[in-house]
């Protein structure tokens, strides 16, 4: 049967991923993927050292903010109404 992974058949493999999604994409997949490994080892590390409940915020000296001043973006106004009965 051969050998499977072949520097030949990862090449193939490599080329028909490039023709597929485009060099743009997947640029952004792997900058994606890499932003989210650093947030699970500063996650990780944060919740690893410290005093019990410390975030690794506190445990790095700096003053923990509010979750409302750390979105970028505005939350959305939601209004509730009522259920009429009829």
């Amino acid at each position: 049967m051969g050998d499977l992974f072949t520097i030949q058949h990862l090449l193939l493999i490599l080329l028909i991923v490039v023709l597929v999604f485009g060099t743009k994409k997947l640029r952004n997949i792997g900058a994606d993927l890499g932003g989210a490994v650093k947030g699970f080892k500063e996650g990780m590390a944060g919740s690893g050292g410290g005093t019990a409940g410390a975030s690794g915020a506190e445990a790095k000296g700096e003053e923990a903010r509010p979750l409302e001043q750390k979105s970028a973006m505005p939350a959305p106004e939601v209004s509730v109404r009522e259920k009429s009965q009829s």
